[in-house]
């Protein structure tokens, strides 16, 4: 299995990929965004998409977007082929696509609506944590995207303060970082215990 950074040669798979978004929207009964195959081919041929091959048969995709001038990115469209399923290739497949977001978009902050449980875990798990719509990007065309959605009247009638989904965000101003430990030099560290050592002796003498 090979996931990549996809590009041009790989817009092949554009008509599986919506084939298989669609497909999955209908079988889960939830809300899951559209979208057509020259969307798709976009994404790729401007390095924003990873997709998972076996060879040459279609196994996953996951593509970026960008909101408010590049504040905020989402990683969308994460899907995986019925074949590839149970096998934890979309969470292999949402690791590679937040990197790639965190290296070529550093100072955005990254934002995700799912119904999906195994999603929000798997957010949870990168460092997102559960905000409220008003936190999220305020570009009309996000949330147009959802137009397609079949809880679109919900999104309306609640004027896009909440819906089905559940809002999560990384901020990378405020991520947590671990604590680097000190690092002693060996040298130092060693004439210092034998310094120790001889004091303690000395001392134990003159008793």
């Amino acid at each position: 299995m090979e996931i990549v950074i996809a590009n041009k040669s790989h817009s092949i798979y554009a008509d599986i990929i919506c084939q298989t978004i669609a497909d999955a929207a209908q079988v889960r009964g939830t809300g899951i965004a559209k979208r057509k195959p020259e969307y798709i081919i976009t994404k790729m041929e401007n390095g924003n998409a990873v997709i998972a091959l076996e060879g040459d048969k279609f196994a996953g995709f996951c593509y970026i977007e960008q909101w408010s001038h590049g504040k905020f990115v989402a990683n969308s469209g994460l899907i995986v082929h019925p074949d590839f399923r149970n096998l934890g290739l979309a969470k292999k497949i949402k690791k590679v696509i937040f990197d790639h977001s965190r290296t070529k978009y550093p100072n955005a902050k990254v934002f995700s609506i799912t119904t999906g449980l195994a999603v929000m875990k798997m957010n949870s798990e990168l460092g997102y944590k559960p905000v409220t719509f008003s936190e999220l990007t305020k570009d009309q065309t996000f949330w147009n995207g959802c137009q397609t959605c079949k809880n679109y009247d919900v999104l309306q009638r609640t004027e896009q303060v909440m819906c089905l989904c559940t809002g999560m965000l990384y901020d990378p101003d405020k991520e947590v970082k671990p604590v680097e430990k000190h690092k002693y030099d060996k040298k130092v560290w060693t004439r210092l215990k034998s310094i120790k050592q001889t004091r303690f002796l000395k001392k134990d003498k003159n008793e």
